[in-house]
């Protein structure tokens, strides 16, 4: 159990932002949003961790209020994970990712045998306008700079897990930003970012360039990125019905530069009258795991433990189908496939609307891999170790 002094300042931070939403409420409908979620789920023993049932709980009120050329913005949550044995998820499910945030904006109020319940201010921002076509803000953000769908190894802004369903909204990040629109189609961005992270204090300061040509949306960005100089390019068009989405990036590194990169396609076919969309990746990453043997440095690696590495291996494939059988209910699939030690997850499963605000889904998330850990080797596969896991998720928007 933490302090009580930082407990209840978070607690006091979030009623005040309560208190403002609903004062603000009263003079201009809807700048409060809420979002309710609630996953009970079970996991099935592994060589690490024993069969488990547990719930992963989350409230989030948000707000945006613009006040002539200022606006303010905030989301503020708490996330409750309860459980019979262990908190680990062999997948990971419901981590909160981050960065080595500058500003302390989570808070413990209870770690116990079998509760977890934290609360954060997940986006805590001020922004200004102080003329048309040009914004500043600072404070926590969301900064998405991915170009692909589900491997964006040129997103440096805490990228989505692909192995966590559950994360409606992307982590934010403590920066000062200034975004300028020369044309409707075109953007320059500048991110200043510092972090405290295990490698020590550092410092990330980007600039990004977008625009479009003929049918085709380019980006790129370069600049120092926890102190690495790097550089990225991005592009997105269509190749006849397949549109085509690609980003790449070269970082330099102690031992010399390394290359990031993914390429993917993605459709939507009409079957049976119904949309049937696929999406297929392929991401090399020099940061990335080679062999089974390289997984204990990839996981000590600054990288790692940073939260820039959405998987472990060097090659890696995504392949993602969702067809709507109803317009109320659709079926999905996700296969993540490690191409160098050849385990995989596969998740199939479904998703209901219950009404414009509130959905179902649930699925099965299935690790196939060598899982015999051994003296010298506690990795023996990415997805290995993941095991069984079935869910059931309801989210409610308000």
């Amino acid at each position: 159990m933490r302090e009580a002094t930082p407990r209840l300042l978070g607690l006091g931070l979030g009623l005040v932002l309560l208190l403002v939403a609903g004062r603000s409420v009263e003079a201009q409908p809807g700048p409060i949003t809420g979002y309710v979620q609630t996953v009970p789920l079970w996991s099935d023993a592994t060589a690490l961790t024993d069969s488990d049932l547990k719930s992963f709980n989350r409230l989030r009120l948000s707000i945006d209020q613009p006040v002539g050329p200022v606006s303010i913005g905030a989301a503020y949550e708490h996330v409750v994970t309860n459980r019979l044995g262990s908190l680990v998820s062999g997948i990971g499910i419901g981590a909160v990712p981050s960065g080595g945030e500058a500003l302390d904006l989570q808070w413990t109020i209870a770690d116990e045998d079998h509760v977890l319940w934290q609360h954060r201010f997940d986006r805590l921002q001020v922004g200004w306008s102080p003329v048309a076509g040009m914004e500043l803000t600072g404070g926590r953000q969301a900064v998405s700079w991915g170009t692909t769908l589900f491997l964006t190894p040129a997103d440096p802004f805490i990228p989505f897990s692909p192995a966590d369903p559950f994360r409606e909204f992307r982590a934010g990040v403590d920066a000062a930003r200034v975004r300028i629109y020369p044309g409707p189609l075109s953007e320059i961005d500048v991110v200043v970012r510092p972090t405290d992270t295990t490698a020590g204090q550092e410092l990330t300061a980007l600039g990004r360039g977008l625009t479009t040509w003929q049918s085709w949306e380019l980006s790129g960005w370069g600049g120092t990125l926890y102190g690495d100089a790097a550089g990225a390019f991005g592009a997105v068009g269509a190749l006849g019905p397949w549109a085509v989405r690609g980003e790449a990036v070269i970082r330099e590194q102690e031992d010399g530069a390394v290359f990031r990169g993914t390429v993917g396609v993605d459709r939507l076919i009409q079957v049976n009258q119904r949309d049937l969309y696929v999406i297929v990746e392929y991401q090399h990453d020099g940061l990335g795991a080679a062999s089974v043997d390289e997984y204990p440095a990839v996981r000590r690696s600054n990288p790692f433990s940073r939260g820039e590495l959405q998987v472990l291996g060097r090659d890696e494939t995504v392949v993602q189908a969702s067809y709507q059988l109803h317009p109320l209910w659709s079926l999905d699939g996700v296969w993540i496939w490690n191409l160098n030690d050849r385990s995989a997850l596969i998740s199939p499963s479904f998703a209901y609307s219950l009404s414009d605000d509130a959905s179902l889904t649930g699925g099965v998330f299935l690790g196939i891999g060598d899982n015999e850990v051994t003296a010298t080797r506690q990795v023996p596969s990415e997805y290995g170790l993941a095991g069984t896991t079935a869910f059931v998720s309801l989210s409610w928007f308000f």
